[in-house]
């Protein structure tokens, strides 16, 4: 399903600094009924939400925790595990009722009052929790079907961080097995590359991979979340990666099978942010953008954003991308970095696109590395000198005049 119509990346930073407030050390039941208050009043006008009702599992059945908002009459205090409707949900997890003559549509059966609804399993037997949102006119099933997705995965995923919180060196052992220390060589270019984690254990990465003789890749990318269950996505981002193009796959086409592979997994937080392209010994550059915030190549007094690509990677069972061609003249400029750096907080708002900007226009004819070093410099001071709230990456590629 496309997510052309609306804008996946706001929604998903919303969501996740929503995540970001969830105790996964509290009770089960407390902090998931914690978040469904939070989510509702968050969500609902984007969502266009009636109510939003959670339900726990016990022995004999799925019985109501929580509910927030007007569902407009009443709802079942208990559900069937064996009925139609939660048969429906375990089968797929994630489920739009839309249609009020379905056989399982909880409207149909007076669970609820009349209208759609949309549901979502998390947790594993015999601890799962069902959460239902009742829907108000006006909802879109593209904007819904991609927040109860990205709700799904990463509620999973932060509550069993808890259970891995003693994983942390494994992380950071997985995370540096991967991870390339310095640019490799590449004529006609130089490359400089940096990436400071805010925590012990950060979510974004980069990558080199030579494709072939004249034909570099390069690839930056920011993972939802922290710890391990970041470093596995990063681990997995990085291999499929790797294997796709070790096969010669079409680029736009290696990032729907990894797509594919994200969405399917259980353990990581399934939601990351990549930018992949070819660069060629003469200077033409082949990308997609997954989500990640548009690098910049300036050319002189140009700058122009590397916007082509879909979505990011993970929310959705689906996605299509498409390719980005753009080409580096002798004395071009391309950065390339994640959100640590851009969204790092100064008096004046963020340091943004146009802090980079500055940098680099303020340097010309600068060396990569140079500029590496003044991009980090004035990023941080721009933080008034306060530590990095998020991880920071950044990659300069410079061709030679």
């Amino acid at each position: 399903m496309s997510t052309s119509r609306f804008e996946a990346k706001p929604l998903y930073r919303r969501l996740d600094s929503l995540f970001g407030a969830l105790d996964p050390s509290r009770p089960e039941g407390e902090a998931l009924s914690s978040f469904l208050t939070d989510g509702f009043e968050k969500l609902k006008d984007d969502l266009h939400l009636r109510a939003a009702l959670l339900y726990a599992e016990r022995r004999d059945g799925f019985a109501l925790l929580k509910q927030v908002g007007g569902a407009g009459g009443p709802v079942a205090e208990q559900l069937d595990p064996t009925g139609p409707v939660l048969s429906r949900v375990f089968r797929h997890p994630v489920y739009i009722f839309a249609d009020p003559q379905d056989a399982a549509s909880p409207e149909r059966l007076g669970l609820f009052p009349a209208g759609a609804s949309g549901a979502i399993l998390v947790g594993k037997r015999p601890r799962r929790h069902a959460f239902f949102f009742l829907l108000a006119d006006g909802w879109s099933r593209e904007e819904l079907d991609f927040t109860l997705n990205t709700v799904r995965a990463s509620l999973g995923a932060r509550l069993i961080e808890e259970r891995l919180r003693g994983g942390l060196r494994d992380a950071a052992e997985i995370q540096q097995s991967l991870l390339m220390e310095e640019a490799p060589e590449f004529p006609g270019f130089e490359i400089a590359c940096r990436s400071l984690p805010a925590e012990e254990v950060g979510g974004d990465f980069f990558d080199f991979i030579s494709v072939g003789d004249d034909v570099l890749g390069l690839a930056i990318g920011d993972a939802s979340g922290h710890g391990l269950p970041a470093a596995l996505l990063v681990r997995d981002v990085v291999t499929g990666l790797r294997m796709g193009l070790e096969k010669q796959l079409k680029v736009a086409h290696v990032f729907e099978k990894l797509n594919r592979v994200i969405h399917r997994s259980t353990l990581s937080s399934r939601f990351v942010s990549v930018f992949y392209g070819e660069l060629e010994a003469g200077g033409s550059l082949i990308y997609v953008n997954a989500g990640h915030p548009p690098p910049q190549l300036f050319q002189g007094d140009d700058v122009v954003e590397l916007t082509n690509g879909g979505t990011v990677i993970g929310p959705l069972p689906e996605a299509r991308f498409r390719r980005g061609v753009v080409h580096m003249d002798p004395g071009d400029v391309l950065a390339l970095c994640t959100d640590g750096v851009l969204e790092r907080r100064g008096r004046d708002g963020d340091f943004g696109t146009a802090g980079v900007a500055r940098v680099v226009h303020g340097m010309p004819g600068a060396a990569a590395e140079t500029i590496l070093d003044r991009l980090f410099a004035e990023a941080f001071t721009y933080g008034m000198d306060r530590p990095w709230e998020d991880d920071a990456t950044v990659v300069v590629v410079r061709r030679h005049p």
